[in-house]
């Protein structure tokens, strides 16, 4: 063989020095593979695709398909022979299917839909999973209401999660659309089924009804052909009932019924009038005290549908222009909240009314937070006004600023936020409002956030409001390094005091982790309580006896927790108790630290100086800064 050959010859393109001692020639090797593209020469195959031969090399066949290489070297009767039939392969499709084989490339933004389909169904068939993901992710882009449905139909087939979860939620967006659109009729059985069965494929339905009347009138036509009544293999009326009992009756009207269903002949009489039984009923309440219709709503993940734009309004409150109005920082003691007055059971309390059923998990508030105030409070949610399910109850918990609540999602259109207490006075006031759907829930116990990061911050709206420091919150910035003799810490003098710390809300914690101040030897006793509601006390750890030095690691049984106050009973240098760092639960537990109630506790390095405060100087101190 002539090393002058054509398809040996160098390539004319520049090759490419990624860095020293690295030779970067792809390109040319995929020049000159391309080069051997449907050529006779060195073929040792023909593959015949529609009646056209097409000739190949078996060894690149077989080095980029598992499918190629059983067939060629698989021992099975097409491995001896020289040409191969491929049957139901199309001809369009297996070119460009070919040309990627050998170059790696295959451009289809030109290229007609059913020939990209094509493509897939032939990437899936040979074994070429990376290039069932990237026609996918091109599929995505060319999605529209007239292909919608072809799509989801090969994306279900072919297993493409990606795809069929993109081609469902523009489904569910688009629900109303797609209804009266002739695609909707060429949609199969199964991914009908399974469309139907979504809560988020919302439409009224006596428009789904119609929607899936037209299907069934197209899919279940009894054609006799030759004397034979054939779909599929299966009776019309089976057909359709299959479909038709994914139709959620007892949401339509009792006049739609009649004068809709009834008449299109496709309900069986006794599923008729269970519907009419069941929206008729009294009350149709399960023992939650919940709407038990299975009833739709719209599903946007992420996005925050309590505002104007999206319809939604306040029904109920005093100065209910704000809390919708998006403004989290201009309000005072007068303005920018929403309030209801706090009088005892049957408060009314605040209704927002979103602008179309919806489907969420997630509510975002913020109490009025511009003193050091508590609310309690509790959220129920209903689809009609009528029938409420309470999805959170903090009426036990003493709860500030930001609230991110998580609950079982659900369909609601009405939100009632009723507040049971406020430490000041007898008025519920409530900034900001919003609701959304969240793909990611964090861990619950009951209605409560079992947290797996540090929540005693800043940032999470955590306060210390009993100790004194010559910073606000230096026990909660994070910083465990830049603390000396005079600043850094937070303290109380012994036998007086504690140093108090308040949750945002309620969390389930079960460890937490402090660092006592250490820049010298010394060494502290002390106890922590825990509490939801400041009245009732639970103790976390009794150190009363012992002596401790710098980082503390406590775990315990998990409990919701609110407020946390640690008392210092003993410090062996004055009458003074020091702590530098508080966090709760535990982040990045050093695994040379040893758990409390351990009897050892570790300790940093002493750093020399002595350190003289007294009870007096700490009452000098309490002047500069004290947190109340």
């Amino acid at each position: 063989m002539s090393s002058s050959h054509q398809y040996l010859k160098a390539s004319s393109s520049t090759n490419v020095t990624c860095c020293p001692g690295d030779v970067e020639h792809q390109t040319q090797l995929s020049e000159n593979l391309a080069s051997l593209l449907l050529s006779q020469e060195y073929s040792d195959i023909v593959l015949v695709v529609e009646g056209q031969k097409l000739h190949a090399h078996k060894v690149i066949l077989a080095a980029r398909s598992d499918y190629f290489r059983a067939l060629l070297y698989g021992g099975l009767r097409e491995s001896n022979q020289d040409e191969i039939e491929l049957p139901n392969a199309p001809l369009n499709a297996f070119k460009v299917l070919l040309k990627y084989i050998y170059t790696g490339h295959m451009f289809l933004m030109t290229m007609k839909e059913e020939v990209i389909l094509d493509i897939l169904g032939l990437a899936h068939q040979y074994g070429f999973e990376d290039l069932e993901r990237a026609i996918s992710d091109v599929l995505v882009l060319l999605l529209c209401m007239r292909n919608v449905c072809a799509l989801l139909d090969t994306a279900r087939l072919y297993n493409l999660e990606k795809l069929t979860t993109v081609c469902l939620l523009y489904l569910d967006i688009h629900a109303a659309e797609i209804l009266k659109h002739e695609s909707f009729l060429t949609l199969s059985q199964d991914s009908l089924v399974e469309l139907l069965e979504r809560d988020s494929f919302f439409a009224p339905e006596v428009d789904i009804f119609r929607g899936v009347c037209n299907w069934c009138n197209v899919n279940t036509v009894s054609s006799t052909l030759q004397g034979l009544h054939f779909l599929n293999s299966t009776p019309s009326q089976d057909y359709a009932d299959k479909v038709m009992k994914c139709v959620r009756l007892p949401l339509m009207s009792v006049a739609d019924l009649l004068s809709v269903v009834r008449p299109a002949g496709l309900v069986k009489p006794d599923a008729l009038l269970d519907a009419i039984a069941e929206r008729t009923k009294v009350s149709a309440v399960s023992d939650s005290g919940w709407n038990c219709l299975r009833h739709r709503g719209v599903l946007l993940y992420d996005e925050n549908i309590a505002t104007a734009k999206q319809g939604a309004k306040v029904l109920t409150g005093e100065l209910t222009e704000f809390l919708l109005d998006g403004d989290h920082s201009s309000y005072d003691m007068d303005k920018g909240y929403t309030r209801h007055a706090i009088t005892g059971p049957g408060d009314q309390g605040i209704i927002v009314k979103l602008g179309f059923p919806s489907i969420i998990n997630h509510i975002r508030m913020l109490l009025w937070d511009r003193d050091i105030r508590s609310y309690s409070y509790y959220v129920e949610v209903s689809i009609d006004q009528k029938d409420w399910v309470r999805v959170v109850d903090y009426s036990p918990y003493c709860c500030r600023s930001w609230q991110y609540l998580y609950f079982e999602t659900r369909v609601v259109q009405y939100i009632k936020i009723v507040g049971t207490h406020n430490t000041v006075n007898k008025v519920f006031h409530l900034v900001s409002f919003e609701c959304t759907c969240k793909k990611k829930v964090p861990k619950m116990v009951n209605d409560v956030i079992m947290p797996s990061e540090n929540v005693a911050t800043l940032n999470n709206h955590a306060v210390v409001i009993e100790g004194v420091s010559r910073a606000r919150n230096a026990l909660l910035n994070g910083d465990t390094k830049q603390y000396d003799w005079d600043s850094g810490y937070t303290c109380h003098q012994l036998g007086s005091g504690a140093i108090l710390i308040q949750l945002s809300q309620p969390y389930i914690i079960s460890s937490l982790k402090l660092l006592l101040w250490d820049c010298d030897d010394r060494s502290y006793s002390y106890y922590i309580e825990s509490s939801v509601n400041i009245w009732e006390w639970e103790m976390v750890i009794d150190k009363t006896r012992d002596s401790c030095k710098s980082w503390q690691l406590i775990r315990f049984p998990r409990r919701p927790v609110v407020f946390i106050r640690i008392v210092g009973t003993h410090n062996t240098a004055n009458e003074v108790f020091h702590c530098v760092h508080f966090e709760c639960p535990a982040d990045g537990v050093q695994p040379d630290l040893p758990a409390i109630p351990a009897s050892t506790n570790s300790s940093e390095t002493p750093r020399s100086s002595p350190f003289t405060e007294t009870a007096t100087e700490a009452e000098e101190v309490a002047g500069i800064t004290q947190q109340d």
